[in-house]
């Protein structure tokens, strides 16, 4: 244990955010720094529980209580080490996962829990500074080649993994950038893109290959791919967003997240100097409560937006843990993510309980307003309340309401692999699919999920991978049991 009276007489402090009025000027990340020596006396908090149910809220089974006692004790190189044992992108995960680890927290049934992701966050940031993370290719090479197609998180989890068992191995991505999601889908300001940079740079230094602007499917086929690789993994993600079929739904100025966020990021990338869908001067209406929302959110208030509206058809989160959901379960609460916070200071407003109804258009068939009502709650089938009809203004609609799975049109359909109800790819408890040394991982098996989950199921994956390859694995399986995926 780090402390016998750590969680006794410290309190759970976090990082603060820079001022609003401050950082909504600027794409950088929105935390000040914390100081090495308030983060010891977090990690101090860590009660070392006989059975740590952190380790079941974390997919990746991160050795939290290990590390959290060896930050403590200054002993930061050997707590990345811990680290790096379960988890390959720890900075990856300390920005943007919502850290179910800390739901789990034994801490918390009766207290703030321990700042776990915090911690984590810091740890691999030191271990950057200190010049820890080196890369770590091969020892012995092992003739056998690898396809990994999608470089997201678990793409580059598979591949690190797989490299690092001495195959050769190729990332394949669609876009001009490696990345996926945290390339393009994150914004700056939440993590900004040296962080998957270095990391690249690190896999290249380790011998894996990335080749971009290949959609695979299209520029090569399942077949060229099958002939030219002793195995594939499927690392694509669940691209296929959900839409919203209503009338006006074809008018200008109504775009999908993943049609809107993009460019924004190719903005900080140098490709363009302002973003062809700008929300500058428009007043802008973001469906869709969750993290992509938020996303949106934070874009177009940067982007200098009249106004910012969210909708949301769930009624609001409670805020604390409904006794529907008790610890270790994560809760679904309302949350002030900073973008959040951004909207509230700057007189936007969050809508529950809505959905709309339809796109209002302009003579030249550009959006001009969004009609919505009012609606009881999922029990009632999101049934419209009468009289509660009304309009709000908007130049711009982003639509960030989820993915219904992987795109299927390409590559799944000519490699025919088996799908199960939710259009997923399906696969056995090591990853294989219905199609002889194909492999999926993340989001395209699992469905739309968390960067903790895609990770895990990269580094399980990987474990598929090479013992199909050679009859046995060194490499590690996440522990946790939920991890395994149901055949």
């Amino acid at each position: 244990m780090a402390d016998p009276k750590g969680f006794l007489t410290v309190q759970r402090e976090l990082p603060k955010r820079r001022p609003v009025d401050v950082r909504i000027k600027s794409w950088s990340e929105v935390y000040e720094s914390f100081g090495n020596e308030r983060l010891e006396k977090q990690a101090s908090r860590c009660m070392d529980c006989g059975i740590p149910f952190c380790h079941q809220g974390c997919p990746l089974g991160n050795l939290i209580p290990e590390w959290n006692d060896l930050v403590y004790r200054k002993d930061w190189h050997e707590a990345i080490e811990r680290l790096h044992a379960t988890n390959n992108f720890p900075e990856f995960t300390g920005k943007l996962c919502p850290a179910p680890c800390e739901a789990a927290c034994v801490l918390g049934i009766n207290q703030d829990p321990v700042t776990i992701k915090r911690v984590e966050a810091e740890i691999i940031e030191r271990a950057w500074a200190e010049g820890w993370v080196r890369p770590q290719p091969p020892a012995v090479k092992t003739g056998k080649k690898v396809a990994v197609v999608g470089s997201g998180p678990a793409g580059l989890a598979a591949a690190q993994q797989l490299t690092r068992a001495g195959h050769d191995v190729r990332v394949y991505e669609r876009a001009d950038r490696v990345g996926g999601l945290l390339r393009y889908g994150i914004p700056e300001f939440k993590m900004e893109k040296r962080h998957v940079d270095r990391r690249v740079a690190q896999m290249r230094a380790e011998g894996t290959d990335f080749k971009t602007s290949v959609n695979v499917g299209v520029d090569v086929t399942a077949d060229e791919l099958r002939s030219r690789y002793d195995a594939v993994v499927l690392a694509g993600g669940a691209t296929a967003w959900r839409d919203l079929p209503v009338p006006g739904r074809e008018l200008k100025g109504v775009y999908q997240a993943m049609e809107y966020l993009p460019p924004a990021n190719k903005v900080q990338e140098g490709d363009y100097e302002v973003s062809p869908i700008s929300a500058e001067g428009k007043h802008v209406v973001v469906i869709g409560g969750g993290d992509t929302g938020a996303d949106c959110i934070g874009t177009a208030i940067r982007q200098g937006a009249a106004s910012v509206t969210q909708l949301e058809i769930m009624p609001q989160p409670p805020a604390a843990r409904p006794d529907s959901q008790p610890w270790p379960t994560y809760p679904m609460l309302f949350k002030m993510e900073s973008a959040h916070e951004e909207l509230h200071d700057l007189g936007g407003d969050r809508v529950y309980a809505v959905s709309t109804t339809e796109f209002a258009g302009d003579a030249e068939g550009n959006v001009r307003a969004l009609r919505l009502v009012e609606v009881e709650g999922p029990q009632a089938g999101f049934k419209p309340i009468p009289g509660t009809e009304r309009e709000i203004e908007a130049q711009l609609v982003t639509l960030a309401m989820g993915f219904l799975g992987p795109q299927k049109e390409g590559l799944l359909e000519q490699l025919g692999v088996e799908l199960d109800q939710r259009g997923n790819v399906v696969r056995d408890k090591d990853y294989r699919t219905s199609v002889d040394g194909v492999f999926a991982a993340g989001d395209m098996g699992r469905g739309q999920s968390l960067i903790v989950w895609a990770i895990a199921e990269g580094r399980a994956a990987a474990h598929g991978v090479d013992k199909h390859l050679m009859g046995e694995t060194s490499l590690p399986y996440p522990i946790v049991p939920t991890a395994r995926p149901i055949a």
